[in-house]
């Protein structure tokens, strides 16, 4: 039976995604940016004509809900297609606002498509991964990379592409876990809560065009301070619009807190570096590589867990 194995990276989103144009397609209400980060990683065994469809997330039997993402996915590969057995496996906390929905999707689109006999372009790969998880259109991508708005009802403009490859700028990213739990709103309900509920949702929506053009300028400008303003803007934004709606989606914690005045603290001490975070308490540091061990030190006086994250390579066939 035809057996392909892919792996991808995670990616940590500078300017945020949160919100969706179309729920069915998967279609966000703003463009977004992000860096894919290394060595975090899904690996994603398709075999493709098994006895049974078969879901094994991180040696467990998936959920129905889980299966039905999955499998849904590969429907879209091949309506006809046989039955299918699929082995992925994390090697950091799933579904802890650590992006693991990315690289996950990233990796079954590369797999599946694979282990069909057919052959995509990494566009193609971006948009199909994208009907899996939002975030896994950038996924695809190594380095840095958008992912468009786009403007077609049926999606097939809204896509992901690289701005900046991975050896573009020597910087980490500092993840300091405050909970490796699973967070107790999915990024799914509470961004259609949020857009049904917060009434500073359409600021987020409109202020995410000048975050965008900004970040894509001080990326290639490897101008971390500029990068950096951008990063604390998009996500201070992104969540007080969470924090607005009725009944209010909080994801921080005293630590988030802590994390967050740390690293203003150390910008005032020379070291330059940025945070950002996602759904959930775990706060994200983008520093030079020259200063991670600094950062990373500091951080681990309160956080549970600290990793030091490089910049990433494309989503891979492995086998």
């Amino acid at each position: 039976m035809p057996v392909a194995t892919a792996v991808a990276h995670p990616n940590i989103a500078l300017c945020k995604y949160w919100g969706k144009r179309d729920r069915a397609l998967n279609l966000p209400s703003v463009g977004s940016l992000s860096l894919t980060l290394a060595p975090f990683s899904t690996t994603t065994t398709v075999e493709w004509g098994a006895d049974f469809d078969e879901l094994v997330l991180n040696g467990r039997t998936g959920t129905a809900a889980e299966a039905s993402k999955v499998f849904g996915l590969l429907d879209l590969i091949d309506s006809w297609r046989p039955r299918v057995r699929v082995l992925t496996e994390n090697d950091f906390p799933t579904a802890a606002g650590l992006a693991s929905s990315s690289s996950g999707f990233a990796a079954l689109a590369l797999a599946a498509t694979t282990a069909a006999g057919q052959k995509r372009s990494a566009e193609e790969l971006s948009t199909l991964a994208r009907r899996g998880s939002g975030s896994a259109a950038r996924s695809i991508f190594g380095g840095w990379s958008e992912w468009k708005l786009g403007e077609r009802e049926d999606g097939l403009d809204s896509y992901a592409f690289e701005i900046a490859p991975q050896d573009h700028w020597d910087v980490r990213m500092i993840v300091a876990i405050f909970d490796a739990g699973p967070k107790s709103i999915s990024s799914r309900d509470g961004m259609l809560h949020t857009q049904q509920t917060s009434p500073y949702y359409p600021a987020w929506v409109q202020s995410a065009p000048r975050d965008l053009a900004e970040a894509r300028s001080a990326i290639r400008n490897r101008d971390l301070a500029a990068l950096g303003t951008v990063m604390e803007r998009s996500a201070l934004r992104m969540h007080a619009c969470m924090m607005a709606a009725d009944p209010a989606v909080l994801y921080w914690k005293s630590g988030s807190l802590w994390a967050q005045e740390t690293v203003r603290m150390l910008r005032d001490q020379g070291i330059p570096c940025a945070w950002t975070m996602d759904a959930g308490p775990n706060v994200k540091v983008l520093v030079p590589a020259a200063h991670a061990g600094v950062v990373a030190a500091r951080l681990a006086r309160v956080a549970e867990q600290v990793h030091v994250l490089e910049p990433g390579g494309p989503a891979r066939i492995v086998g």
